[in-house]
């Protein structure tokens, strides 16, 4: 045998070799990403498809979860999915979470506690108010569908028998990105993703509803605030406020979300920004001068109003000082120490729930203003959603 067909047989081999071994990985990928959707769909109870789950964030052909869904418990709770790029290795993918308005806790929550505070404390922006932390949602199409963020979205399915058996009035899923930096597409996709399982867990949980399609698209949230005077949306109210009322003591940031006529829930997030900060520390009441370092760094000053309109209203709580959450009851009004207040209205047939939550260290320098912003927040939103028998706190509820 010649030297060149000797050659020639050696590359041969040596392709067949890798040719084989090219196969070998492939199968192996396959293998390792159908265990891997089996995984996530049992885990996640079905809800969602394993394979789906695993496009996002670019793709991934091995993942592993942590907790589990249970769609027979009073409360069903959350599945948690990983992505596996190497040995020793996971990076969050997606949280897959189930709640009922009959699992105990209350949908919503509003005060300065855990998660409903905007701005993290400990994020090392010298501007700490300039961007918020955590994202404020928007509508979802019209509005009785749910809300999106720019990292989630939530679908909310009314439930047209509540209470007959285990039937709960409300079922919302969320389909949260546990990665930074979500584009668009992935967004899309957690909403297929929740949309999905949110007619699964309805059919599950003999929950009759019709849900709504997705919009043909979703336009990515910012979480920039802006000046306030000339804010729109949920917060389009605020600037005419300043206009009559005068703008002493009060934010001059806002971060305002578009509106939706059949929303069940909107917010508007106001801040103060350091110069506004330094100006009222020198300027305004005791209380001003006490916090006004912390407000530039650690403790910036906020406040936020939420409405929340049908069966959302009767899933309202806020946390109090010892930690229990405790529901807001519709067509009472009132205040707490936490800087809490809240108001009533019927709009639609349906109860409503008006709030405005002041973070603790700015509550006192505001402590005279609170009565009139409260009212007139509370007054354009029932006039602009058409509600009656409006409920307001009596004027102790604004100083307790």
């Amino acid at each position: 045998m010649s030297m060149l067909t000797r050659l020639w047989c050696g590359t041969a081999v040596l392709g067949i070799g890798a040719s084989l071994w090219a196969f070998w990985l492939t199968y192996d990928d396959s293998r390792d990403r159908a265990a891997s959707e089996r995984e996530i769909a049992q885990a996640c109870a079905g809800l969602v498809s394993g394979e789906d789950v695993m496009d996002l964030h670019g793709g991934t052909v091995r993942a592993t979860t942590d907790r589990t869904i249970d769609l027979e418990a009073p409360a069903p709770g959350w599945c948690r999915v990983y992505g596996v790029p190497g040995p020793d290795r996971s990076d969050g993918l997606l949280t897959l979470s189930v709640r009922t308005s009959s699992d105990g806790a209350p949908l919503h929550t509003v005060g300065d506690e855990g998660a409903s505070e905007p701005f993290f404390y400990d994020s090392g922006e010298q501007d700490v108010t300039r961007r918020a932390d955590r994202p404020e949602s928007r509508p979802l199409g019209e509005g009785t569908l749910g809300s999106y963020t720019d990292r989630s979205v939530t679908v909310r399915a009314d439930c047209a028998t509540p209470g007959s058996g285990d039937t709960p009035a409300l079922l919302t899923v969320t389909a949260r990105a546990d990665y930074d930096d979500v584009s668009g597409g992935d967004l899309s996709r957690l909403a297929s993703l929740a949309h999905g399982a949110a007619e699964r867990a309805a059919t599950a949980l003999d929950c009759e509803t019709d849900l709504p399609a997705l919009p043909d698209r979703l336009d990515p949230p910012s979480r920039t605030l802006r000046a306030a005077d000339t804010a729109k949306g949920s917060c389009a109210w605020y600037g005419p406020y300043l206009d009559r009322e005068g703008k002493s003591r009060l934010p001059d940031r806002a971060l305002g979300l578009p509106t939706a006529p059949r929303a069940t829930e909107e917010t508007c997030l106001l801040a103060m920004s350091p110069d506004r900060a330094r100006a009222v520390r020198w300027s305004g009441p005791e209380d001003a001068a006490d916090y006004g370092d912390s407000a530039l760094t650690h403790s910036p000053w906020w406040m936020r109003t939420a409405s929340y309109f049908g069966a959302d209203a009767r899933s309202v709580g806020y946390e109090d000082y010892g930690g229990d959450l405790r529901l807001l009851r519709p067509g009472t009004a009132g205040g707490h120490e936490s800087g809490i207040l809240w108001a009533s209205s019927t709009c639609d047939g349906e109860p409503a729930l008006h709030t405005l939550t002041i973070s603790y260290t700015y509550d006192g320098v505001i402590a005279d203003r609170r009565e009139a912003l409260f009212e007139a927040y509370v007054a354009d939103v029932t006039e602009r959603r058409g509600c009656t028998e409006v409920k307001l706190p009596g004027g102790k509820d604004y100083w307790d």
